[in-house]
């Protein structure tokens, strides 16, 4: 069998299954509810298939390498997509039309694109794999192009063009600073790098390129277009825009900073230091004000991407193995959060602080699962988001970060006030109504799947640590290839 594909197989099968939804509904036009169950069982036995996998391996020239660090990231991958499936049916099945065969046929596509990310080990294979990703993200952003309130009709359209702006400006940056590495390293192999102290230019590059990506994982300063476009785009979407498009940029991030630049980690690791500070700071300090639980989240999230980087300024395996363990755990918790969200507003009419007054009295499982992942994003014992922020910050201090570390803690101390907030309008507060905000099984399910996930973390971590143990291991063994020295 090619090596190609070979290592290639889970990602083609994602896209395979992409292109099986779009001739499906060509065929039989008007049954995207069916084509979206039939992805959801297909991504099933992809899943099961991987626990019995061993795909191991390099294609030619080392493009692409696989192993258990691959392997973990595309499961998770794998889970993203098959949650905000299923949490996206009852919305497309209302909302858009027939358009759901090719939201879904995106959804697929982008989650291809990052599957290959982890095993990319030449600049053109990663840069195709983050474009693949990244492009779908636009369009599905502006899915609901109409949706709005009544002084801003066209919310949905504002989000996706801000996406795309700034998804494009975040390219220009990275294909600057490839430009810049690739041409003085004479190579696209990711792990040849010119020597910075010969060649100033190459450390120009490679910042350019750490700037790149902090787009694409909305760190501080790169994270303007998070909150406007969480609050314009399709809720269900953004759940799946909050969690696995930011693990295949701390995919990228990883691969091109432990592995591919490992020994240029004292250049690099300042300016990876100031994206956590800068990203835990202003994500907590700024989610404080907000009305917009859609807002709330997004500065949230830039404030989680702030903890996640501790672990790749850490330059350790246990670092990076924490990071891994944080991103996982918070793809079930933000994606959760954002689907009971979802359920509530469609019930409530809104999506802001107090429209979620109640929420508790009309629909208690909801409310009870909200309050599971508010605990989870604050770090509260003893659920997944615990671990995951006590893990990431021994592993900063451990590294000699201390001082970001307390930076950490007390920020999230800080964050405690904005999530209790939205729990106290969900408990404490009056709502203006008293109907029950009803579910559909698609939607109960991924909650579902997303509550015990968090919960069963929460109480026994072990497995996934040992595996994002493994996934990190296996990555910093690789060899790298000699620095040139032009």
């Amino acid at each position: 069998m090619n090596p190609w594909f070979q290592l290639l197989g889970p990602a083609m099968a994602v896209a395979a299954i992409g292109a099986v939804v779009l001739g499906g509904d060509t065929l039989l036009p008007g049954r995207g509810r069916l084509w979206g169950w039939l992805a959801v069982g297909l991504l099933l036995a992809l899943l099961g298939l991987s626990l019995g996998m061993n795909s191991a391996g390099a294609a030619p020239h080392r493009a692409y390498v696989a192993g258990p660090w691959s392997l973990f990231l595309q499961r998770v991958f794998v889970v993203s997509a098959l949650l905000a499936i299923l949490g996206s049916m009852d919305w497309l099945e209302s909302r858009a039309g027939g358009r759901q065969a090719e939201y879904l046929a995106l959804v697929l596509f982008s989650t291809s694109g990052m599957m290959m990310i982890p095993g990319a080990r030449d600049w053109a294979l990663l840069v195709v794999s983050f474009e693949l990703m990244g492009i779908p993200l636009y369009a599905l952003a502006a899915w609901a192009k109409n949706d709005g309130p009544p002084d801003r009709p066209r919310l949905g359209a504002e989000a996706g063009l801000k996406l795309f702006v700034t998804g494009t400006a975040s390219s220009a940056l990275t294909f600057f600073g490839l430009a810049l590495v690739v041409g003085l390293s004479g190579t696209t192999q990711i792990d040849v790098v010119a020597d910075p102290a010969r060649a100033p230019l190459a450390a120009v590059g490679m910042l350019l390129i750490i700037a790149g990506f902090g787009f694409k994982i909305g760190a501080v300063p790169f994270h303007f277009w998070v909150p406007d476009t969480y609050q314009g785009a399709p809720t269900p979407f953004v759940a799946f825009l909050s969690v696995a498009p930011k693990l295949g940029g701390l995919a990228a991030l990883a691969v091109v900073l432990l592995h591919g630049w490992a020994r240029q980690g004292s250049l690099w690791a300042p300016a990876v230091v100031l994206l956590s500070a800068a990203s835990m700071l202003v994500g907590n300090v700024f989610a404080l004000n907000q009305s917009d639980v859609r807002r709330l989240l997004g500065f949230s999230g830039i404030a989680q991407m702030g903890y996640v980087l501790i672990g790749l300024a850490a330059r350790t395996r246990a670092g990076l193995a924490m990071s891994l363990f944080f991103m996982a755990t918070y793809v079930f918790t933000n994606l959760g959060a954002f689907l009971v969200l979802h359920a509530g507003a469609e019930g409530s009419g809104g999506h802001g602080v107090a429209k979620l007054a109640g929420l508790s009295r009309r629909a208690p499982a909801l409310g009870a699962a909200l309050l599971i992942f508010l605990l989870s994003l604050a770090g509260i014992p003893f659920v997944a988001g615990f671990w995951a922020k006590l893990f990431v910050l021994l592993a900063g201090y451990r590294a000699g970060l201390g001082w970001l570390v307390v930076l950490g803690v007390a920020l999230a101390v800080l964050g405690l006030f904005y999530y209790l907030s939205v729990a106290r309008s969900t408990f404490m507060a009056e709502g203006e109504g008293s109907a029950p905000v009803p579910t559909r099984l698609p939607l109960r399910l991924a909650i579902g799947a997303c509550l015990i996930a968090v919960v069963g973390l929460g109480l026994w971590p072990r497995p996934l640590l040992e595996a994002a143990d493994v996934a990190a291991a296996d990555l910093l063994a690789e060899p790298a290839a000699v620095s040139s020295r032009r």
